[in-house]
């Protein structure tokens, strides 16, 4: 069974920096493209970032490039976002999903994001 589960969520003020992970098990990590996608109040899914199964092929939405930086650990099943310089229209739950630049797959039950003053 698939299992991905987000952490490293919470409240940071614009101009702050976060760092999420998920913990992947169920299915063989390093042959998977990830994604991290996000979701605000009262919108849709929104895909943020993907890496491919190595790690060496990294793509981000025009709104996160330069901020945000996806990575992985082969070795620990883990999937990790570092976010910079962070703004209020960042603020949204945040899923770790299987695929590449895809917001369709299964995905993990989150981690909120609000970036408040």
């Amino acid at each position: 069974e698939v299992q991905l589960v987000e952490s490293g969520g919470g409240l940071v003020q614009p101009g702050g920096s976060l760092g999420l992970s998920c913990a992947a098990s169920g299915f063989a990590f390093s042959n998977y493209g990830l994604s991290w996608v996000r979701q605000a109040p009262g919108k849709g899914l929104e895909w943020v970032s993907s890496i491919n199964g190595g790690g060496g092929i990294t793509i981000y939405a025009d709104s996160v490039r330069g901020r945000f930086t996806i990575s992985r650990d082969n070795a620990k099943n883990i999937l990790y976002l570092q976010m910079n310089s962070l703004k209020p229209e960042d603020t949204a739950v945040y899923y770790c999903a299987m695929g590449f630049r895809s917001t369709s797959g299964a995905r993990g039950q989150g981690t909120q994001v609000i970036v408040s003053s």
